[in-house]
Formats: structure tokens, C-alpha cells, sequence
């Protein structure tokens, strides 16, 4: 009889010596279906770090649809909901939310832009608060970006770049910098703006109205989850057209130049599961995907009547026939 009441302890004390079940709060800035790729390199990252969704680690989502003003609210309900981390894999706005939210919760996150000038943290090596994370560069590459286009087509002076208002800071330092950075080659820059899909109609007619011979696509959250729309409209706009993110080639437009957000976002789950382990945010340098790729579509290239040089071909990451 007394072995029988041990052996029936058994299960309970097992159960008992399990870890308790961790919880994640993911904000998303847009919805989960185009997020799908970074979603998985996330579960990825988090489990190099042995935490598997639904075994020991569950996340809480809440999206935005792309509407960035819900998300101090819904960064709020996280923060209430006592999560262990917050997670944000995209958009500059996200990360302020969530910035503002807590000051005691960790915060791990993927931007496209520098995270000292938007002031997310005050050094890349020391973070020194409770928000770290990865950027892709979304914002350095633009520089890049332009000079390809303008090697592509060389006797193209004016430039259109494409941003999203209601991401105010990831937008400014882009204008600010490409601005810049045109008017030192002797280019003429036009900034178009859109937040919805009814927007981009009215930013292509624009685009035309300007006269301008390019396009360049911000490095927003939002464009990113629009990739077959905005290749569309580039294509039936007869305006070559790049991109920060591959997605975008992939999708049928002509070029992208930019860092990864599926490595990207596989870094941000190593770096929550360490959190989760009981690492410091403060103590986890912020880190830069450094390795940009450039893809070319080249099929689109020939239905724009482009004739792109074996140089530039050659220099290409990928090229999509």
C-alpha cells in the first residue's frame, strides 16, 4: 500500500519539477498572414534557445491591421497581461509603443532604421535599459539603394521615394537622409506618402505629375505586407522600382537592396529565449544585420524595356529569370 501511494505521487511530482511556461507578447504591426516567414525564423531563434511554442514558451499576439495608432493600446494590454517579453519583428512605431509602455518589462525587437537616432536605446554596445534587438539597416541602405538605380538608368535625374506618415520616425530619418544624400549627386528627390491602400493610387499619379523616372520604396512594415500591390502598380506605372526587402522581387518587382527580416527575425528570437533564460536587455549589444543582399527580377526588367548591364547581374545576390 505504501508503494502504491508513492507510485501514485509520481506524476504530480514530475509535473511539479516541469518549468512553468513562459509568455511572449508579440506585437504586430500588421496581420498575421504576411508576417508568416518572420513568424517561423522567430520560433526558430527561439528554439536554438530550447523554448518551443506550446511546450514552455506561449505567445500572446495582438495586431494592429496596419492602423499604428492602435498600438499604444494594444502595447498596454500586453504590458497588463504581465508578459515576460515583448516582442516587436517590424515597424518603428511598434518598438516606440512598446518603448512607452514599460520601462520593467524586457523588449526585444526588429527595425529597419538606427535605433540610437530614433531613440530607442542610447548606444548600440549598451543598451543599458530593458529594450535591445536587431536592425536590418533599412534606413542606411537607402543611400545604396539609389545609387543602383541610378547606375540602372543613368540619365535619370528625378527620383520619387515612397513613405508612410503614420510612421513618423522611421519616415523623417529616411527623408532626411536620402534627401541628403540626392541632392550631393545632383539628383532631384520627391517624397510620396501613403498609409492605406487607397493611398498608393493617388501616390503613383503623383509620381507621375513629378515627372520623376524612379521609384524607391521606404522601409515600412506596412509597404512590406503590400509587395504584389506595389509591383503592380510599379509595372502598370512603367517606373522601375526597388525595394529594401527580397520579398518585394519576389512579389514581381525590379530590385531589392537590403538586409534579411527573416535572419533578422531569427536573431530576435535567440535573443528573447536568452532573455527568457534570464539574460539583461541592457547587457545584450544591439546587433546589425550586416550581410544586404540584392535581388533583381529580371523578367520584370524585360517588360519594363530595361536593358540591365552583366555588371550589375553579376553583383546580384539572385536573380529571379
Amino acid at each position: 500500500m505504501a508503494l502504491a501511494a508513492v507510485t501514485a505521487t509520481w506524476p504530480f511530482a514530475l509535473r511539479a519539477q516541469e518549468p512553468a511556461t513562459r509568455v511572449v507578447g508579440l506585437l504586430g504591426s500588421a496581420s498575421p498572414e504576411p508576417w508568416a516567414k518572420r513568424l517561423q525564423a522567430f520560433g526558430d531563434g527561439l528554439a536554438e534557445t530550447g523554448y518551443i511554442e506550446g511546450r514552455n514558451v506561449r505567445t500572446e499576439y495582438r495586431w494592429a491591421h496596419s492602423q499604428n495608432d492602435r498600438l499604444p493600446t494594444l502595447a498596454a494590454d500586453l504590458v497588463r497581461q504581465q508578459v515576460d517579453v515583448i516582442v516587436v519583428l517590424g515597424n518603428t512605431s511598434s518598438a516606440l509603443a512598446a518603448k512607452a509602455a514599460t520601462s520593467i518589462i524586457p523588449i526585444v525587437v526588429r527595425i529597419a532604421g538606427d535605433p540610437v537616432q530614433l531613440g530607442l536605446v542610447p548606444s548600440l554596445n549598451r543598451p543599458g535599459g530593458n529594450l535591445t534587438g536587431v536592425t536590418t539597416l533599412g534606413v542606411e541602405a537607402g543611400p545604396k539603394q539609389l545609387e543602383l538605380l541610378h547606375e540602372l538608368m543613368p540619365s535619370v535625374r528625378s527620383v520619387a521615394l515612397l513613405v508612410n506618415p503614420s510612421n513618423p520616425a522611421l519616415a523623417d530619418a529616411e527623408t532626411r537622409a536620402l534627401l541628403a544624400f540626392a541632392k550631393g549627386r545632383g539628383l532631384e528627390l520627391h517624397v510620396l506618402r501613403a498609409s492605406t491602400d487607397r493611398d498608393f493610387e493617388e501616390a503613383f499619379a503623383h509620381l507621375k505629375q513629378v515627372g520623376a523616372g524612379a521609384l524607391m520604396i521606404g522601409a515600412d512594415a506596412f509597404f512590406n505586407t503590400r509587395n504584389q500591390q506595389l509591383a503592380g502598380l510599379a509595372l502598370r506605372s512603367a517606373v522601375p522600382t526597388i525595394a529594401p526587402y527580397k520579398e518585394f522581387a519576389e512579389a514581381g518587382g525590379l530590385m531589392s537592396y537590403g538586409g534579411g527580416i527573416a535572419t533578422a527575425s531569427r536573431q530576435a528570437g535567440v535573443y528573447t529565449g536568452r532573455i527568457l533564460k534570464g539574460e539583461k536587455p541592457a547587457d545584450l549589444p544591439f546587433q546589425l544585420v550586416t550581410q544586404l543582399e540584392m535581388v533583381i527580377n529580371l523578367k520584370t526588367g524585360r517588360q519594363l524595356g530595361l536593358a540591365i548591364t552583366p555588371s550589375l547581374l553579376a553583383r546580384a545576390d539572385d536573380v529571379i529569370e
